[in-house]
């Protein structure tokens, strides 16, 4: 039986990729690819982080889109002392309902269920924004936030380190 190395599967130095079309405080931007298929290949999870640490502006700069692929949304606190407060108050639409989010958490929303706008009322503290998509291949599919078609619409130069071939 041959040996496996898993080391070209753990990636270190994330693509960034994720990009808003507009100047954007408050937050990471761009923020981190760390799991695609283009930086793994075989992996059919994309995942992407971005720290949040001030009252972003423009706020919402997550606007209402859905996707193709589920995807988890995850929301993480920084204090060790507390890991379950996430330091920060988010208004989230998912579907027809706005959710409060004041505590680290995730969320579960199906394919081509409509999400957003996300809309931060409050940052005390800064936080990790983590968006999960499943049995999704890379950015092209994921296209997290509609950010890629939107800059497309608006004939924006897609962001450095795209995967779009």
């Amino acid at each position: 039986m041959a040996k496996s190395s898993y080391k070209k599967n753990l990636v270190q130095e994330p693509a960034r990729e994720v990009w808003m079309d507009r100047e954007l405080k408050g937050r990471q931007n761009p923020t981190m690819t760390f799991m695609s298929g283009d930086l793994v290949p075989g992996s059919n999870t994309y995942i992407e982080v971005g720290w949040i640490y001030q009252m972003p502006d423009p706020n919402p700069h997550i606007l209402r889109h859905k996707h193709n692929y589920s995807e988890i949304v995850m929301h993480l606190g920084n204090d060790p002392a507390n890991p379950e407060d996430l330091g920060a108050e988010i208004d989230f639409g998912v579907g027809n309902e706005t959710l409060k989010i004041t505590k680290t958490s995730a969320i579960y929303v199906p394919k081509g269920v409509p999400h957003g706008p996300l809309v931060w009322q409050k940052v005390k503290r800064p936080h990790i924004q983590m968006a999960i998509m499943l049995d999704c291949p890379g950015l092209k599919e994921a296209d997290p936030g509609g950010h890629i078609k939107k800059a497309r619409e608006k004939k924006y130069k897609i962001g450095p380190g795209n995967s779009e071939k």
